[in-house]
């Protein structure tokens, strides 16, 4: 999913978040811009997730019209920035609520919920497949994805992170992203570079060889 929105697209969201439905003509009527580029604003936002189309049948025999309003990934968007400070301050709550070991134990169960989402969505047995179709199912969420293999050895490069604004000066979060990759792949992970070391993105190896010997091993480390 393209979450790129233009000034003119932003704007749109803007008159429709937390407001009523509404048409084509009453977008255009509020922007004074014209048919065809409200149209176009439209079609683009819908296709990103960030707006949502319904049909509206009018009494008697008028014809039916679209309505539009904001989804919930819009109002995510207009406070991506609020993101940064309401997330890590949940999560600092949290280690000074139950300190490591309960922040460790909430990360483990994180990393195994998502595992038990994605893994619905694919269908391979082998380590290597199954780790491709995660792949293509992060890229089609808008993830940032690399898979390179050598000599047997698979590195997932996420370049995008969906957790960034939890990290903290020990990686603590990339438990989430060890346990999630282990449980899809079902074989070890270890992760070869972090962000918050100075490196451009996050790199988690998988011995695909040695997994496809070893079935069964459900999460990072063998865990």
């Amino acid at each position: 999913m393209d979450t790129t929105v233009t000034a003119a697209g932003m704007r749109v969201i803007k008159l429709l978040a937390g407001c009523p439905s509404r048409t084509v003509s009453e977008l255009i009527e509020e922007t004074g811009v014209t048919r065809t580029a409200i149209t176009e604003q439209l079609v683009e936002l819908v296709a990103a997730g960030f707006i949502m189309r319904t049909i509206e049948r009018l009494p008697g025999r008028g014809r039916p019209r679209h309505r539009y309003s904001a989804t919930l990934s819009a109002l995510v968007l207009l406070f991506a920035n609020n993101q940064q400070l309401v997330v890590p301050a949940i999560w600092k709550a949290v280690r000074n609520v139950g300190g490591e070991k309960l922040t460790k134990k909430i990360l483990r169960s994180v990393g195994r919920i998502l595992a038990e989402h994605y893994k619905e969505k694919i269908t391979a047995s082998d380590p290597k497949k199954r780790i491709e179709q995660f792949t293509a199912i992060l890229e089609a969420e808008g993830g940032l994805v690399d898979l390179t293999t050598k000599d047997g050895q698979l590195t997932v490069s996420k370049r995008t992170c969906a957790f960034i604004s939890m990290l903290d000066d020990k990686r603590r979060v990339c438990t989430i992203d060890l346990e999630l990759i282990s449980a899809v792949a079902g074989c070890p992970v270890r992760q070869t570079s972090c962000r918050n070391d100075g490196d451009p993105c996050c790199q988690f190896e998988i011995d695909t060889e040695t997994a496809s010997r070893s079935p069964g091993v459900k999460t990072a480390g063998g865990r």
